[in-house]
């Protein structure tokens, strides 16, 4: 099946690692052309592994809260690669704090997690929806978590952030609709990622010993708990949703959110 992938330019922000560099991946193996936009440094590396791999990537360090940074940074995107089609935006952190009850947490922590997880996704979305706008095509993609569905106790920020990010891109699905450029969120479920792992390690921390669990065992209790398929989400479940999206069998989904969550969040 064909995807109309190929040569089309790829922006993933977060590709360094984790759900971000999995998207990247799979984009990659579409034919896309993809910048790695990352904070740290090894994202060069990464980018030159692409480039073993026959796949055109070039690598971006740049923090997307800085929203200056996110700018030049789109500037330059453009001049090396032309246009962009596609952005994915797979930045995030918790706490690092469990959180419950909700008043454990200082407030003064909130500010960089909102700013991480929330006002970067909307630095990313200024830089680029206005020339996405102008060409009258694209696609953005946001990853967000189930925990902005739900009102996570584990991490109250986190929580609250990524509902914001869920409300920002449906916000954004309308705007840029009549433009032809669609929007959508994946809320990724379990997934053994660094940042569930800290999720585990702030709880774990706050334990008496008779109620303490090892990350294995604290992890497999709550997927039989939560997920229904009862069994772990990976990062390429992951990036084949975010794939379908960017494509053009997704011609007609934009404003959506969609959880890879084994069935952990339902509606009815």
């Amino acid at each position: 099946m064909d995807l109309e992938l190929a040569g089309r330019t790829a922006v993933v922000f977060g590709g360094a690692r984790g759900l971000g560099h999995a998207i990247a991946v799979a984009l990659g193996r579409e034919g896309a052309r993809i910048a790695l936009v990352d904070v740290s440094p090894v994202v060069h590396g990464v980018a030159e592994e692409f480039a073993a791999a026959g796949v055109k990537a070039v690598g971006y360090v740049a923090d997307a809260t800085d929203y200056a940074a996110v700018r030049a940074t789109a500037d330059r995107i453009r001049a090396d690669f032309g246009s962009v089609d596609h952005v994915q935006f797979a930045v995030g952190i918790g706490s690092g704090q469990f959180g419950f009850p909700f008043w454990n947490v200082d407030p003064g922590v909130w500010d960089r997690v909102l700013r991480v997880n929330l006002v970067a996704a909307v630095n990313v979305a200024h830089a680029f929806a206005p020339g996405m706008a102008e060409a009258r095509k694209g696609t953005f993609l946001f990853l967000s978590s189930v925990a902005g569905q739900m009102g996570s106790q584990t991490d109250p920020p986190y929580s609250a952030a990524k509902a914001g990010l869920i409300n920002f891109a449906q916000c954004a699905a309308k705007d840029l609709a009549p433009f032809g450029v669609r929007v959508n969120t994946i809320c990724p479920g379990m997934i053994k990622t660094d940042l569930n792992r800290s999720v585990w390690q702030a709880w774990a921390g706050q334990q008496p010993p008779d109620l303490w669990r090892s990350y294995e065992d604290w992890t497999a209790e709550k997927i039989q708990k939560v997920v229904p398929l009862n069994r772990w989400q990976t990062p390429e479940d992951v990036a084949a949703m975010a794939v379908f999206l960017a494509s053009a069998r997704a011609a007609n989904v934009t404003g959506q959110t969609i959880n890879v969550d084994g069935g952990f969040v339902m509606h009815w």
